[in-house]
């Protein structure tokens, strides 16, 4: 590594701090160990004491146990925390030993009666100044050790602050000031000054980067002459590549909010003719078996019709590509999709010049999203078709499952009628009547729940705004409280589903109404983890009779219908808990349609 360079100087300096910091640790780690024990040394030397009195009070007292106050007393004087005064010479370790003897030989007189009970406290007291002396001493010992690693901190923290010092002015001097100048002539490049040179000595990472930046300075002056011509001429081509691409995304966002009309047609003719820089260009809309435009169209301005007086097949038939024509070269571009031709974009120029790719790419482009435009308008219109189409298939099947069913139980009822009268029956013609009375009902009732359904359909927002409008109807026509609990936000249901789905539940519900005597329907929809659509219609009234399909035997049988349109299956049952069920499931056609389809090979 280069002795001159920046890193090494760093690292060197960073190494010294680290350095000073490690010894200093090592330090007040070698001084704190020997510290470690001092705590417990004074804890237990203290405690010498009181054994002491202890022992000599059982003397006096209670001779029985001094025996074993002695012998805890003799361990406390060879506790663990003693042991370093074995290995160690020292005035704390002279004083210890001569503590200890001088006890042990007062604990020997005492226990040979060497000194009697009534002198004890006498006696006893010198040795307890000794022991409090040696308590002292492990206490100055361990104040010595403390007073030493504050001083090892002290003098490494001067350490480390002139060491800091040094290595901050080196900094300042060697790095911060170079870069200074570093930074001052890269601010007058950036400001355009390329006469700016570093000066520095060293021949550090600084000195190379000043070297450099000069070297580079050069270079840059000398192309910067010629660098404002090529910015204009390449700012001059973006700004027309960005004309061309916002007419574009104009003509694209046009066509997708909506189908472009006549006004809109020249209003991209007008477009094409400044993006493109071609003032004759001619937008011609011809049906596949016509032989002229229904539609033609020219820039605002435009001199005369270069297509007057010509036929047109001929610039039909001619199909995409390049002519000559009376001194003009004539591109035409076919406006097509799917094999489906609109009709054709034609640019013309003098003979002696041409369009270039990019004009041609561009016109091409247009004739492209036109084409996209009017089959997307086409097939706008074939949607609505389809629709107004389906719709009215709808209705055909709904007049067809209600009031066609119930006219031609009517016209039964008549056949019936008739014969009965005939015969004079009078028991008939009164059943009959009855018949024809709820029959007509049925069918004034059918007739209103249609309309109902199909502004519902119409006018609603889905299955679950017609649910909660007929919910609220119900409630305003009785006392009756309908709730729903609707479950099937996350399932797309077909229009016919929902129909017969919302025509089951009205049916259920005006029987709940007319029938059940109840104050609370529950209607549910929900589905299962087999992904069937279960609907719950349950009350809290009567129940349903044994002889229901006498008593409402059209409206159940609407029911039964709708239900097997569905293919699901339907049953009506008295509850437990008391009241009428209404259950119903089957399987939606989304699920039925992902089940038939083929599994990947």
């Amino acid at each position: 590594m280069n002795k001159f360079s920046i890193v090494t100087r760093i690292g060197i300096a960073l190494s010294a701090m680290v350095g000073l910091t490690i010894l200093t640790l090592l330090a007040s780690y070698w001084l704190s160990e020997k510290a470690d024990l001092d705590a417990l040394a004074i804890n237990v030397a203290g405690s010498l004491r009181y054994q002491a009195y202890q022992y000599s009070w059982h003397v006096m007292h209670s001779p029985e146990k001094a025996a074993t106050i002695a012998e805890a007393l003799n361990e406390s004087w060879h506790h663990s925390v003693f042991n370093r005064f074995e290995h160690e010479q020292s005035a704390l370790t002279e004083l210890y030993r001569s503590t200890q003897t001088n006890w042990l030989a007062f604990q020997q007189r005492v226990e040979t009666g060497e000194i009697p009970a009534n002198r004890l406290m006498n006696e006893i007291e010198p040795q307890i100044d000794q022991i409090n002396a040696f308590v002292t001493a492990i206490q100055q010992d361990a104040e010595t050790r403390i007073r030493s690693i504050r001083s090892i901190q002290v003098l490494s923290l001067f350490a480390s602050i002139g060491l800091a010092f040094v290595i901050f002015y080196w900094l300042r001097t060697r790095v911060r000031y170079p870069l200074e100048v570093l930074t001052q002539a890269a601010r007058r490049i950036g400001q355009g000054d390329f006469t700016a040179r570093v000066k520095h000595p060293m021949r550090d990472e600084l000195g190379v980067l000043a070297g450099t930046l000069n070297k580079m300075n050069e270079a840059i002056g000398f192309m910067y002459g010629n660098l404002e011509k090529r910015v204009d001429e390449q700012t001059k081509a973006i700004q027309k590549s960005n004309i061309r691409l916002q007419f574009l995304y104009d003509t694209a966002r046009m066509i997708i909010e909506h189908s472009p009309g006549y006004h809109d047609f020249t209003e991209i003719v007008n477009g094409l003719k400044r993006a493109s820089e071609v003032d004759d260009i001619e937008l011609c809309l011809i049906t596949e078996a016509g032989n002229k435009p229904y539609l033609q169209v020219q820039p605002i301005g435009a001199p005369f019709d270069p297509c007057e007086g010509v036929d047109c097949s001929q610039c039909v038939n001619a199909g995409a590509g390049v002519s000559i024509q009376d001194n003009q070269r004539i591109y035409r571009f076919a406006i097509e999709r799917e094999d489906h031709s609109y009709g054709v974009l034609v640019a013309r120029c003098p003979l002696s010049e041409q369009l270039n790719d990019w004009q041609q790419q561009l016109i091409q482009s247009v004739a492209d999203q036109l084409a996209v435009a009017l089959s997307l308008k086409q097939e706008e219109e074939q949607v609505r078709r389809l629709a107004l189409i389906q719709e009215r298939t709808v209705i055909a099947r709904e007049l067809h499952d209600s009031l066609a069913q119930a006219l031609s139980y009517l016209k039964i009822q008549v056949t019936r009628l008739n014969k009965a009268i005939d015969k004079d029956n009078r028991e008939v013609i009164e059943d009959v009547a009855e018949e024809l009375k709820e029959g007509l009902n049925a069918a004034y009732r059918q007739l209103r729940e249609l309309l109902t359904t199909f502004r519902l359909k119409v006018d609603g927002a889905g299955l679950l705004h017609a649910l909660q409008t007929t919910m609220q109807q119900f409630g305003e026509q009785s006392d009756i409280a309908f709730r729903l609990d609707y479950q099937l936000e996350n399932t797309p249901l077909v229009p016919h589903e929902e129909i017969h789905l919302l025509q089951i539940i009205r049916e259920a519900c005006q029987n709940t109404i007319h029938h059940s005597q109840g104050s609370d329907v529950v209607v549910r929809l929900s589905q299962d983890d087999q992904e069937k659509i279960h609907l719950s219609i349950e009350d809290n009234g009567i129940g349903i009779p044994e002889n229901a399909e006498k008593l409402n035997h059209y409206g159940l049988a609407i029911m039964q219908e709708r239900s097997r349109h569905l293919g699901g299956n339907i049953s009506i049952q008295r509850r437990d808990v008391g009241g009428t069920g209404v259950y119903f499931e089957f399987t939606p056609q989304y699920i039925l349609e992902r089940q038939s389809e083929p599994y990947p090979a």
